[in-house]
């Protein structure tokens, strides 16, 4: 396969990933936001900027955080390049780049979607409309992943499309968890009040692990559950955990089929020794920013060796 290809799968199933992460992250701060006070509303959404890494571009055009001004400059806002709108047509473009190697079902279920929304994000998105729109957006990553494992060739091709998954959904999901703990909650004396626990609940929406955490806890809202239910717990398919054993294999098998280890199975490993035998206490004793601040470093670092590896810019 040309390095260039590969390079369209991976970052097609990337931006994919994003977009739908973005999606959950707004909805999750829409309900939150429509259940708290003023203060405590723009709160939540200067999160969501703050959790994307937008406040410069977001604070170069606007003054204050309300909910309609955050979502439009997140889904569609040109003063944003990294608006949704842009994802979604990355990857439309990504996967036209891939043509060939993809399935018809996975063309039709990105083509068709993106043109949707891209024409509901031509326009301003009310307060009436988002909801639908966000759940549009989550539903075409469902569609898309769908057709990819119901139709696709489990050749190379596919592995690195898994591989641009897994190491989004990690990336996400270890930001997200580093701004609830680290810069979210106004001081220490806000531990254990309504205030703490509506942003755990949040940051559980935000990843799709509201009502299976709830299930697995008796509905007990804690940070300790929470981070080791999010960080350790190989059975949820956002969990650190579990796209660290996805990414694995997809790096093995790409390894087997190229008949060479690259760099990025060698940072993988190294990240295994690491962080594989880590206790949750042992986490939050050495600090839980610290090692979720590690653990972005080591997955780019694992994304870069792989387009070195298999040399995605050739």
């Amino acid at each position: 396969m040309l390095g260039r290809t590969a390079n369209s799968l991976f970052w097609m199933f990337r931006y994919l990933e994003r977009a739908e992460n973005t999606a959950r992250l707004l909805e999750a701060a829409l309900r939150m936001a429509l259940t708290r006070d003023l203060a405590t509303a723009e709160a939540e959404w200067r999160s969501v900027i703050a959790t994307l890494g937008l406040q410069a571009a977001f604070e170069a055009n606007h003054d204050s955080y309300d909910g309609l001004t955050v979502w439009n400059f997140v889904l569609r806002a040109p003063g944003n390049a990294a608006n949704v709108r842009e994802m979604l047509g990355a990857v439309r473009f990504n996967a036209r780049m891939a043509r060939t190697n993809i399935s018809s079902d996975v063309w039709e279920a990105v083509n068709d979607n993106w043109m949707k929304l891209d024409k509901l994000l031509a326009r301003p998105v009310g307060q009436t409309g988002v909801g639908e729109l966000l759940a549009a957006i989550r539903r075409t990553g469902t569609q898309v992943h769908g057709a990819f494992d119901g139709s696709m060739l489990r050749d190379e091709g596919y592995h690195f499309a898994r591989a641009g998954t897994f190491i989004e959904r990690a990336d996400s999901t270890a930001r997200i968890l580093d701004m609830k703990y680290f810069l979210l909650l106004p001081s220490l004396s806000y531990v254990g009040s309504s205030l703490d626990t509506g942003q755990w609940e949040q940051v559980l929406r935000s990843v799709a692990g509201a009502r299976v955490y709830s299930w697995l806890n008796a509905g007990q809202i804690e940070a300790r559950g929470i981070v080791e239910f999010l960080v350790l717990d190989d059975r949820f398919p956002r969990s650190l955990a579990f796209c660290r054993n996805a990414l694995r294999n997809c790096l093995g098998a790409l390894a087997h089929t190229h008949g060479v280890e690259g760099g990025a199975v060698a940072l993988m490993r190294d990240s295994d020794t690491r962080i594989s035998h880590l206790t949750v206490d042992q986490i939050f004793e050495a600090g839980l920013h610290e090692f979720l601040i590690d653990f972005l470093a080591r997955n780019a670092a694992i994304g870069r060796a792989i387009a070195e590896d298999y040399r995605f810019h050739a």
